[in-house]
């Protein structure tokens, strides 16, 4: 059974098909949970009104906060469900940074939020909120695309099986725990893949006694025992994994489209800064470059760093 119990709906107003909203539902139809739907508005001229008081830029902010919530109540209402769904639309002129203080406030342990792709270069101008909760949301978020969860598809889990350390181990372990889970609530199979980095070119050239050859054997022997080790670990068959040379931004896509999978799991340390908007994360990439859900799965240990 699934540990996603508390779930937080993100709503897009300027979207007529609430992917988010349809897949929360799903989920709610295989097993128990509560649903929240919310909506981040913000208008900033509202805010330049001088010509009004302090009181009446309030009641003008919540009577626009009034006629968002009873959107949202509308929405429900035309999916006609049993399921009991709460609503709450919040003032505030950070979308991710509502998102995410939402999240701790309420306690909720699955951010879900329809996507769709980013230009690339507003992505490193202007972070989309997508990223912003990627990086910086403390529990796990499912990105939504338009690729339906038919029953017996395929859920890949994308793990590095090479790792030593005991931080990057035990979020293999978190992976493939979610990736199984969701797995038995969509009736799929679960596949596990890795990707090995290819031979340093600059390596071979500068250092003429290098083996090329040997190098790319011993790596990819490497990578498929650690693999066998993961996979046994958590009764995952060997003909369901998949260990290919390339880095895992280029791999993924490609092992999730031959598969068709049904849903991506991997996961997510949260770069920030200036690397992050240069170099951005392996999860940031994938999501720009699959045509299924993404499911990204924070480390136990993640600082949030918004309080």
């Amino acid at each position: 059974m699934n540990n996603f119990k508390n779930v937080l709906v993100v709503i897009d107003p300027t979207e007529d098909d609430q992917k988010a909203f349809s897949r929360a539902l799903e989920l709610a139809e295989k097993q128990p949970i509560s649903i929240t739907l919310f909506l981040s508005i913000y208008d900033f001229s509202y805010e330049m009104t001088t010509m009004l008081s302090s009181d009446e830029r309030h009641n003008m902010r919540d009577a626009v906060i009034a006629d968002r919530t009873a959107w949202l109540e509308g929405l429900v209402k035309e999916n006609d469900t049993d399921i009991k769904v709460l609503s709450k639309v919040v003032w505030h002129n950070r979308p991710y940074e509502s998102i995410i203080k939402e999240v701790i406030d309420g306690n909720y342990d699955l951010v879900i939020k329809g996507t769709h792709s980013h230009d690339t270069l507003k992505s490193v101008l202007f972070t989309p909120t997508d990223w912003h909760l990627l990086r910086k949301c403390p529990v796990s978020v499912l990105l939504v695309k338009e690729h339906a969860w038919p029953a017996h598809g395929k859920v890949l889990a994308a793990v590095s099986a090479g790792v030593e350390d005991e931080q990057h181990q035990d979020l293999n372990n978190l992976i493939i725990s979610n990736a199984i889970s969701m797995a038995d609530l969509l009736e799929s199979d679960t596949h596990l893949m890795n990707a090995y980095p290819p031979t340093p070119v600059n390596i071979a050239v500068e250092i003429p006694e290098f083996d090329p050859n040997e190098y790319n054997s011993t790596m990819k022997s490497f990578h498929v025992k650690s693999m066998e080790s993961l996979a046994n670990k958590h009764q995952v068959p060997s003909t369901r994994c998949h260990v290919i040379e390339g880095m895992p931004e280029d791999v993924i896509p490609r092992v999730a489209k031959d598969l068709d999978a049904e849903l991506v799991v991997m996961g997510t340390v949260g770069r920030q800064g200036i690397t992050a908007a240069l170099i951005g994360n392996t999860a940031e990439h994938v999501m720009d470059n699959i045509n299924c859900d993404l499911l990204a799965i924070k480390p136990s240990d993640f600082d949030c760093p918004i309080k």
